[in-house]
């Protein structure tokens, strides 16, 4: 590791660190959301009601001394109750702009399926651009503005189904499986004394690891961590098959391929390395694409998963040596 990806590596660490302090049991999921963060993309976060799934991402904020909002996504949510709307000030005779959950740096979008499409859409442009138009009038949002959106894997009723042009700006698909039995136990044993999660967080337990500001430059850093030719070309092959699979209706765009490249080469620097390997690239292959694809019905009704075709596809692409 040179001197910058050196740097990048203790901050890494030093975050995921902190994290565990609340966090018990999701050294995956953390992981993936620091791919997400540094790599300055989206994440969608699947699991369990009681997984928390929030108190990561408001962990993470603490660690990453970066401003936290939720919003929690119902049928009846406006619009503007995401993005803010301009308001008649009658002291000063004009409109005075209140400010939107969106203007923050980290921001939860719990159940974001629970909205009408016309309220996710108003996500769009900040995920995009990282601004926000009001009334003709465009806003910037904080250079490292991450959403972080939650779903529920079991409860589909009273939902809406994400727009496939909305998934495909989520890097990642995050899934939040339950604890094992010693990690529940641990968490059953804090929870008797004042070490609950929750407390631990409230009281100051987890240390900012790294200003907000400082993001930018360590993303830079990644530039450092080497992809070779051959494995771009890995990469590029591997979604280019997911658009001929014969159980796949709609495959993954260009989009897929460059966050492909971006979230391998995060992981190396998480995993301390300052080149890629084929390995990360199939580790994250199923977090990447497995949001994206769209399986032929017939297939469907056979029991076929996304997962599934993405490993299979992984066992016919030559890697590279």
């Amino acid at each position: 590791m040179n001197k910058n990806t050196d740097h990048l590596k203790e901050v890494l660490a030093a975050a995921r660190k902190e994290v565990s302090k609340v966090i018990i049991g999701q050294a995956d999921a953390v992981d993936k959301s620091l791919i997400a963060i540094f790599t300055n993309s989206h994440a969608l976060i699947e699991g369990v009601p009681g997984i928390a799934k929030t108190l990561l991402v408001r962990t993470l904020a603490v660690a990453l001394g970066s401003e936290f909002s939720r919003i929690q996504f119902t049928p009846d949510l406006m619009p503007a109750d995401v993005t803010g709307t301009n308001v008649f000030n009658m002291q000063r005779n004009e409109f005075t702009l209140v400010k939107g959950p969106v203007f923050t740096t980290f921001l939860l979008a719990d159940e974001i399926n629970r909205a009408p499409a016309k309220t996710q859409s108003a996500l769009l442009q900040a995920m995009q651009e990282r601004t926000v138009t009001i009334d003709r009038d465009t806003h910037a949002l904080s250079p490292n503005f991450t959403v972080f959106a939650t779903q529920n894997p079991i409860e589909y009723e009273g939902t809406y189904p994400l727009p496939e042009a909305q998934k495909d700006r989520f890097m990642l698909k995050i899934t939040m499986d339950y604890p094992g039995r010693g990690e529940e136990l641990a968490l059953a044993q804090r929870m008797l004394g004042r070490e609950s999660p929750e407390e631990v967080l409230a009281k100051g337990g987890v240390k900012t690891v790294v200003p907000a500001d400082e993001l930018p430059r360590l993303r830079l850093d990644l530039e450092a961590v080497l992809v070779k030719e051959e494995l771009v070309g890995y990469i590029v092959d591997i979604v280019a098959a997911t658009r001929k699979h014969e159980s796949v209706l709609v495959g993954a765009g260009p989009r897929a391929t460059q966050a492909l490249v971006l979230a391998g080469r995060a992981l190396a620097a998480i995993d301390g390395r300052d080149f890629v390997t084929p390995d990360d690239i199939k580790s994250m292959a199923v977090p990447v694409l497995e949001h994206r694809l769209i399986l032929r019905p017939d297939y469907e009704i056979e029991g076929m998963t996304v997962k599934e075709v993405i490993r299979n596809i992984l066992k016919t692409i030559g890697v590279p040596r």
